[in-house]
């Protein structure tokens, strides 16, 4: 009796409830009991889990660089088939993590993990293993040396083993960031501050198995903890919400609703003394408010009327592809000699991410005082829709750059049979530094409007937003691909990017990326303006 009295005090909370070693949050141990804060979750199974998440980004990291001058060099595939098969690719590894989130709201994060580090593990095994049998003769592979032809067995294993990291790597990367905020009790005072501070070539056989030996070790890092995870119950989805009020909308469709809203079911939040009043936009779904809360009606009209803006931010994951993939194969094809050392095509991308971090970690000391000076305003920051207008704007000047270096990439070429040309590599860091500015403003400031102007009831759709429009993007990115081509091949021309560079103009294909981003740019502009402050 006396022990009890003292754990009350001791809490300080005077709660009869759960006893209070426990959590408050409603998290759950492994065997679907309250989690009992000293024995589970906290610092030590965050950072588990963040180093077990590090740990995949890295090894897929290192594959998408590199995926286009594999499947060019090794694959046997022309610069426009390697291009599409990275794009399709890459609209499928976010595609699966739609997936993966949608699944984790009703099998709970950490399952979803535990299988997705499997099939992540064991894509990255067979592909390793597959590329034995992909690189004969012995050292080819590298630029200017094809593999040969390979059997349909071994073709069909190498798309097996990307897709198969694709599920796993697109379900990891969409809940395993929370799965690690989970570990924290956001109704303690203490935990909660921890949670806000948490979540503020050629060599192809070894840089294969180093990431496999990456996503191995992940998987034992994730699994090395999980008696001490706290895990939440399955709360189903956040379309449901949406759904219940589209169908409710249509199932009223004959009915009056007053003027004054009177006979609207309100509930949850809402308050009827005018604090937060029904919007007067959308009102076709307010019939959906004769039997379903306002407060759902208006959840919904809220993300309706982000569609626009976020259909115009699909583009800029059309631009970002070109890094890794024609930025890739044009620096393939120019002279990659300092001293006695080969530049590897894929290694500029460290200019795209330095240049991307820069800006994220000196915007306020840099970008800020800037803005203040030119429009002698004291705004703090630029608004996201700004940032994200600024980032399409850098992105146009990226593509006018890169086109302007394959025309005197193609002026200098040897004219041999050979994709080579004199112009040096070196060349492409200002258009990779321009990408990382264009990606630093569009990102973060997309994620910071989503995260201000989604409602709290539809969070999830956060994070869905994003990586759909990363899926889409990808798709997009090869479906402009192959009509381009399509059209340029036609009467028997080269096309714009045949398989040697040297024949086509992909020049021409990144001034019409640029055109198209600016149209997009415009879209933007008059969906900005037009969005509800």
């Amino acid at each position: 009796m006396d022990s009890k009295v003292f754990e009350l005090r001791q809490s300080g909370n005077g709660e009869e409830g759960l006893p209070p070693a426990h959590t408050k949050d409603g998290s759950l141990d492994r065997f679907g009991k309250s989690a009992v804060r000293g024995r589970t979750g906290g610092w030590k199974s965050g950072l588990v889990l963040l180093v077990s998440q590090g740990k995949v980004t890295i090894a897929f990291f290192v594959l998408e660089a590199r995926i286009v001058l594999f499947t060019k060099y090794v694959m046997r595939q022309t610069n426009a088939e390697a291009e599409s098969t990275f794009s399709l690719w890459m609209g499928t590894v976010y595609l699966c993590s739609l997936v993966g989130g949608f699944l984790s709201d009703y099998l709970g994060r950490y399952l979803i993990s535990i299988y997705a580090q499997v099939f992540l593990t064991v894509g990255f095994v067979l592909l390793s293993a597959s590329a034995h049998a992909l690189l004969k003769p012995h050292g080819c592979g590298v630029i200017g040396k094809l593999c040969d032809p390979h059997a349909p067995l071994e073709v069909s294993m190498f798309y097996i083993s990307i897709y198969l990291i694709a599920l796993g790597n697109g379900a990891c990367e969409s809940i395993l960031a929370t799965f690690a905020a989970d570990q924290f009790d956001e109704e303690d005072p203490a935990e909660k501050q921890f949670k806000t501070s948490f979540e503020s070539t050629g060599n192809w056989l070894p840089i294969f198995w180093i990431s496999t030996g990456c996503v191995i070790t992940a998987l034992v890092f994730l699994l090395s903890l999980t008696r001490r995870y706290r895990r939440f119950k399955p709360s189903g989805n956040s379309f449901l919400r949406i759904a219940q009020v589209i169908m409710g909308s249509w199932r009223n469709r004959n009915l009056q609703v007053p003027s004054r809203g009177e006979g609207l079911l309100y509930g949850g939040e809402w308050e009827i003394d005018g604090t937060r009043r029904k919007t007067d936009d959308l009102k076709f779904l307010d019939k959906a408010a004769i039997n379903i809360p306002i407060t759902q009606v208006e959840e919904v009209k809220g993300i309706l009327r982000l569609l626009p803006v976020w259909l115009c931010t699909i583009w800029s994951s059309v631009v970002f592809l070109q890094t890794p993939s024609l930025f890739t194969e044009q620096g393939a094809a120019m002279d990659r000699t300092i001293l006695h050392f080969q530049v590897p095509p894929a290694g500029m991308i460290a200019f795209d991410i330095i240049s991307t971090s820069t800006l994220i970690v000196f915007y306020d000391k840099l970008i800020v005082p800037l803005h203040i000076k030119l429009t002698k305003t004291q705004s703090k920051t630029l608004a996201e829709l700004q940032r994200i207008g600024t980032g399409f704007v850098i992105a146009v000047v990226t593509m006018l750059f890169a086109g302007l270096v394959e025309q005197q990439r193609l002026k200098y070429s040897d004219g041999s049979t050979k994709e080579m040309s004199s112009l040096h590599i070196l060349w492409q860091i200002p258009q990779y530094i321009l990408m990382g500015a264009s990606k630093a403003m569009v990102c973060v400031a997309e994620k910071e409007f989503f995260a201000a102007q989604i409602p709290d009831g539809l969070k999830s759709l956060e994070m869905i937003l994003s990586f759909c429009c990363s899926a889409l993007g990808g798709y997009m990115c090869h479906t402009i691909l192959w009509v381009v081509n399509k059209i340029s091949a036609s009467n028997g021309k080269a096309g714009w990017v045949p398989p040697n560079l040297n024949d086509g103009h992909a020049d021409r294909f990144f001034f019409l990326l640029a055109a198209l981003t600016m149209l997009n740019l415009g879209l933007f502009v008059m969906c900005a303006y037009r969005y509800p402050r």
